[in-house]
């Protein structure tokens, strides 16, 4: 803010020297180009300036920001959604509109290596068994494969305390008319939902299998390719079932299945290649399918394996470049790059990497920060959330610092030169744990390249080949920190023996 004879200095300096904005602001050092020019066409307009600046009028009415905030809650929470409806305000406007309303929408996630969570269809299926079991809570707890109490606590988190454990039927009178009408009504509506669901089930693996579209009439298949079908659903429906509603003979059926099983001798191969390549995120390459095989006892070639995955069309996603960057100058002095591009370990805990990526999806930005273990790549420890703000990562750290804290190992921490790891809190809570700082030089990001590693493999495998834009926030976050954990106990590396991290430990008697 400048004063009014500050103002009539600059304006009366930029008249004697001709208008020339440049000289004028070169001998003043103030203002800007813009305000030069405002002040004088003022000065014009009034021959004077204003001795006190007016209060600017704010741009938007509280009923368009409450109108903003209404079509956000009513919409799914897609701040993309509404700009697109209302045509206002800009991202970053409706982002605090929102986080000014509704304290709780920012939303983060933490995870550490050892903590066990359960999918949300486990959960609801053992709630479901419990409540109408025949026999004893203990029992169902034991083949889902948890503990007693653990399942006592999903019914009060889906039902709440007051619902009972049991709902069996304690009245056995018999029903009255109505009663069985509408019973016949439902198992009448139960069939025909069976009926939908195996129709849906046939085109989907039609589409996966013998890539035929979506629309594709089911009987005009060819036999061959019914029988295919039949093998891949039959676990899941009746044989009678698949072959009704592919309109094939049973004994069309068993003649090409033994007819594909001699003349395919790569047949088990196939489906082993396809199984592991589908549960894996789609991203294992032939190197890692052979050795995916080979754990599983199937002999075969690389070069065979390249060939079947060509055959059934399994390609993974090509890498791409775009990367979150969060330099904000030298705002303190920089630690030694103790690391210089040396990133390996002889055990774990001795040199750490961290670093932030961005993921932007249509309902909004995700930021993801973790901790990586150059001894075999691990994630030790990871947050995400909704800003790229201290919080994110001394919450990460606090989360690290617990897997070193009843041991002597203190870790050399390396990152680039972002703002987050030169804050007070960081700074703070790496001199209180007795950790080493190492940073990168300045935009040189090969020299933080094995977590930029990181980032590229779980953007190409779970990122890129997918379509997000009906994935709600909290459900893009799940996604993401289902895959870290998928990584961590089951994704294969090479260098590692055809392990992942966590078996790779285990393999060397480093996890308790």
């Amino acid at each position: 803010m400048y004063s009014y004879e500050d103002r009539m200095r600059a304006v009366q300096l930029y008249i004697k020297l001709d208008k020339r904005i440049r000289a004028t602001i070169r001998q003043l050092g103030y203002p800007t180009k813009n305000a030069l020019k405002s002040w004088h066409r003022e000065y014009e307009r009034r021959s004077a300036l204003p001795v006190g600046y007016a209060g600017r009028p704010p741009k938007y009415s509280q009923e368009q920001k409450q109108a903003a905030i209404a079509h956000y809650l009513a919409h799914g929470r897609c701040i993309a959604a509404t700009m697109r409806a209302l045509g206002y305000p800009g991202r970053g406007t409706l982002t605090a509109w929102i986080r000014q309303a509704l304290p709780e929408s920012r939303i983060a996630a933490v995870g550490s290596v050892g903590r066990r969570r359960y999918p949300e269809t486990l959960k609801q299926a053992g709630v479901m068994e419990l409540c109408t079991r025949q026999e004893g809570a203990q029992a169902v707890a034991e083949r889902l494969g948890v503990c007693r109490p653990t399942l006592y606590n999903w019914k009060n988190q889906l039902l709440g305390r007051e619902a009972p454990a049991s709902m069996k039927r304690q009245n056995h009178s018999p029903p009255s008319p109505e009663r069985a009408e509408l019973e016949r009504q439902l198992e009448s509506l139960q069939r025909d939902i069976r009926q939908l669901q195996l129709e849906r089930d046939l085109l989907k693996k039609a589409n996966e299998l013998l890539k035929k579209g979506l629309g594709v009439d089911l009987r005009l298949l060819t036999n061959r390719e019914k029988t295919l079908l039949i093998d891949a659903l039959k676990e899941l429906y009746a044989l009678p079932e698949l072959l009704a509603q592919l309109d094939l003979a049973r004994s069309s059926y068993f003649y090409h299945r033994a007819r594909a099983q001699v003349a395919d001798k790569y047949l088990d191969a196939r489906r082993a290649i396809t199984g592991i390549f589908e549960s894996n995120h789609r991203c294992y390459g032939y190197r890692r399918l052979h050795a995916s095989l080979h754990r599983q006892h199937v002999t075969i070639s690389e070069k065979v394996v390249q060939r079947l995955m060509k055959e059934a069309r399994l390609v993974v996603p090509k890498p791409k470049r775009r990367r979150y960057a969060s330099y904000a100058g030298e705002i303190s002095p920089a630690p030694e790059n103790i690391i210089n591009r040396d990133f390996q370990a002889a055990a774990p805990n001795e040199k750490w990497l961290t670093d932030i990526t961005e993921f932007q999806i249509p309902a909004g930005k995700v930021y993801l920060s973790p901790i990586i273990d150059c001894f075999d790549g691990m994630v030790v420890s990871w947050t995400i959330g909704t800003s790229p703000d201290a919080e994110l990562v001394n919450t990460m750290l606090d989360a690290a610092i617990e897997t070193v804290a009843e041991t002597t190992e203190r870790p050399v921490v390396h990152s680039d030169r972002g703002g987050h790891y030169r804050w007070p809190g960081w700074l703070a809570r790496m001199s209180d744990a007795n950790l080493t700082r190492s940073m990168s030089r300045k935009a040189c990001s090969p020299d933080n390249a094995a977590c930029e590693g990181f980032f590229g493999r779980l953007k190409n495998e779970l990122f890129y080949p997918r379509d997000w834009r009906s994935t709600t926030v909290v459900q893009f976050i799940e996604a993401v920190d289902s895959y870290i954990r998928w990584y961590n106990e089951k994704r294969i590396k090479i260098s590692l023996g055809s392990l992942s991290p966590i078996e790779y430990r285990e393999s060397l008697g480093l996890t308790s």
